[in-house]
Parts: C-alpha cells; structure tokens; sequence
C-alpha cells in the first residue's frame, strides 16, 4: 500500500511502457512514421526541392505534372513540388509554436483555477468561458484581424484560440489530483504551493495534455490553413498549403494540381496527427488501459 508521506509518494504521470504500448497501436504507428517523414521532408526542403519556391518563370506557367515538373508549375510558373516540400516546414511550424502557445498559457491558468478554486477559479474560467462561446476559427479569425495579417499573428491568433481547451482540460485534471493523500500530505507538512504543484500534481497533468495537444496540432494547422485561405494569414509569396489553396481555386478546372497537392499534404498531416493521438489516448488513458 502507497505511503501517504510526500517523500516516498509518487506522482502519477505517463505510465510505465507506454512506448511500448504506443507501438502495439497500428494507427499509432502509422501516424508516428507519416509524422517522421513529413518532419524528414520538412526539414530536408531545401535540399530536396529542386527549384526556388518563390521564384517565377511566367513562361513555363500551369505546366501540367510531368518530367519537367513532377508536381506541375502554378500560373506563376512556380514549382509546385518546391513549394509544397517548403509549405510541410510553415505548417508544422505552425502547428508547433500554436500549441506551444496555447500549453504554455492554458497550462498555469489550470492550475490555479483548479488548485486554488474560490473566487479565483470562478474569474478565470468565465473568462475561459467567454472564449470558449466563440467558435475556435471565428476567434482566431477576429484575434488576427486586430494583429493584421501575418505568419507570426497567425501562430499567435490560433493559439490564443485554444488556450480555453487546456485551461478546462487542466483544471479538470488538478481538481481530481489534488485530493490525493500525497498531496495532501505535502500540504500538511508545509511543503509550498509552488512545489506541491511542480512535483505532485503537474505529473498528474501530463499525460491529458500529450494527447490533447497532438489532436491539437492537426486542428491547429487546419485553423492555419482555413486562415492562410481567406487571405489572413501567410502573405505572398510564402509557399504555405493553406495560401496555395487559395491561389490555385481559380484554376481548378485547367490547372487542378496547383490546389491538390497542397490539399493532400493537409490532409496526411492532420490525418496522422489524430491517427497518433488516438493511439496516445488509448496508450495514457488510465480507464482504458487499466
């Protein structure tokens, strides 16, 4: 039986041989390996493609996909192999620092409100509450109308968006972790709050927040792109998938691969980060692996 001492009490975070679990999971692991050759690819982009992303040859124009250019050439005459080789480095990037932002904000929120509780808790989840009333796109889309439009606003605009996600997610876990006897006990020995936190109930925290902020990712680079599409994120002349959507939609009938290949690197990204976080859930999730 756990001692109720702090000094021989252990946190729960990720569980033991979750690696190993994670790579029982089919989905997981086919997510983890698109995952590894998307980053491979992205950070590989300029080695790997072949001509400049923004450099235009208005004679070599909507060149359809063929030998001369594998993903064909955009009505700029721009490779489009090129550019979406460099748009897999902007998207995940975006995805990165936009739940980067988002953890590093929500995080503390829920762990005061939660841990703290009162009149403290009951102001910061109304607020959190306010956010959450707006869809995350339409939050973003006003967040980074106030900004005006660029690639930094845009990370920052899509992750403010989600900062209520991880505060609620937080708060929830902190509140169930807080009345554990550890915890107590580190209370009734006068251990301080900052460090009750830090060592008892952040590892409590861990685990939900893996999983959320790899689904995450793949909602985040969707909200990017959508963003980039309307003209709100991405500017000219960045090779980002989003921005060549939008500039490959009036070409669709004649020049179908200038918006297709962009689309399908969106759609293997957020596909493998769901597939992986499905596999994390099932793999961090104490109900389902108990």
């Amino acid at each position: 039986m756990p001692s109720s001492t702090p000094g021989s009490a252990t946190a729960s975070g990720p569980r033991p041989g979750a690696l190993r679990r994670l790579l029982r999971q089919r989905g997981a692991v086919v997510g983890l390996v698109v995952l590894g050759l998307l980053a491979a690819v992205a950070l590989a982009a300029p080695w790997l493609a072949s001509r400049d992303p923004i450099k235009t040859a208005p004679r070599e124009a909507l060149q359809p996909p063929g030998t001369a250019y594998l993903f064909g050439s955009d009505q700029f005459g721009r490779d489009v192999l090129s550019r979406v080789l460099h748009g897999a480095r902007i998207s995940l990037l975006v995805g990165v620092i936009s739940v980067s932002i988002a953890v590093a904000l929500g995080t503390p929120v829920g762990l005061v409100s939660g841990y703290y509780g009162g009149r403290l808790d009951v102001v910061l989840m109304r607020i959190m509450d306010v956010m959450l009333a707006f869809p995350g796109i339409l939050l973003a889309l006003a967040i980074v109308s106030v900004l005006t439009p660029s690639l930094s606003n845009l990370m920052v605009a899509v992750g403010l968006a989600a900062v209520p996600t991880y505060a609620r997610l937080v708060r929830g876990s902190v509140l169930s972790a807080k009345e554990n006897l550890y915890v107590e006990a580190a209370r009734a020995v006068g251990c301080r709050d900052v460090f009750v936190l830090g060592r008892y109930v952040l590892p409590n925290v861990v685990a939900p927040i893996i999983v959320t902020a790899t689904l995450g990712m793949g909602t985040a680079i969707l909200s990017a792109a959508a963003l980039s599409f309307l003209g709100l994120g991405s500017q000219p002349p960045e090779p980002e998938w989003g921005r060549m959507l939008s500039e490959g939609r009036d070409y669709l009938r004649e020049a179908w691969w200038i918006s297709t290949f962009p689309g399908i690197g969106i759609m293997l990204t957020v596909l493998a980060m769901n597939l992986l976080g499905d596999g994390l859930r099932d793999v961090l999730d104490p109900r389902l692996t108990a």
